[in-house]
């Protein structure tokens, strides 16, 4: 499945379409927040405050990894994510948007990242080839997400065992394009994931919560949705250091 990653273009995915077509999901009990840019700072200002520096640290990105950037934007991450896993490592870095893939392609291009694949997904899955990333990355974009149970579905055969996916959000309303810390780790759960930690992260405008899957997939038809009003005031507070 590395193979399929390693090319850097704007056209067609590379990655085999073998997803099992499944549902319907249940919906998610919470407004979404528009896409209203393809950047969430800019670069400079974010570098002055280390962010991806630090959540590359407390995500264990090392060389030789393969990690997804998952709604890329501008490449912000994808860029550092690049450096940090090397030339033996890879990856690949996803938008919905067919412009901002493709300027996020002329990017990666101009810059020689070969390491880098860029390639357009769906807003309900983003068609990741299975058992081939150590980590799975969400910067500041959950709350954007539609269907949440569906996309989070089809990200879990993506993980290799030791797989993590990583959320960097804000803690506030999804309207207010956030996610409350307890509506996050209830709607993961739903999914079948499990919280590794959840943490402030100041210098990424938030906080930062690792997740790993555990035990079976459910059944499209089984997952129980997480309602909104049980977990907006549980949400505050909810990011100190933590396991569970």
């Amino acid at each position: 499945m590395l193979l399929a990653l390693a090319a850097c273009d704007g056209g067609p995915p590379h990655v085999p379409e073998q997803h099992d077509s499944a549902g319907p999901f249940p919906k998610a009990d919470r407004p979404v927040a528009n896409i209203v840019s393809s950047r969430w700072s800019n670069e400079e200002a974010r570098d002055r405050l280390n962010e991806a520096g630090d959540v590359m640290d407390k995500s264990g990105i090392k060389p030789g990894m393969t990690v997804a950037d998952i709604g890329a934007g501008e490449g912000y991450y994808t860029i550092r994510l690049s450096k940090r896993v090397g030339p033996k490592g890879r990856v690949l870095a996803e938008d919905i948007v067919p412009a901002v893939r493709d300027a996020l392609a002329q990017r990666v291009a101009r810059e020689r990242l070969d390491n880098v694949s860029v390639r357009l997904g769906e807003p309900a899955d983003p068609k990741l080839p299975d058992n081939s990333f150590d980590r799975v990355f969400m910067v500041h974009m959950y709350h954007e997400i539609k269907s949440p149970y569906e996309f989070l579905w089809h990200v879990r055969p993506s993980l290799r065992p030791d797989g993590q996916v990583i959320v960097v959000d804000a803690d506030r309303p999804t309207q207010d394009h956030g996610t409350p810390p307890a509506l996050l780790k209830c709607e993961f759960n739903a999914v079948g994931y499990s919280l590794v930690r959840m943490e402030n992260m100041p210098s990424a405008g938030g906080y930062m919560a690792v997740f790993t899957a555990k035990g079976p997939r459910p059944k499209p038809a089984d997952i129980r949705p997480c309602r909104l009003a049980a977990h907006e005031e549980a949400g505050a507070g909810a990011t100190g250091h933590s396991t569970t």
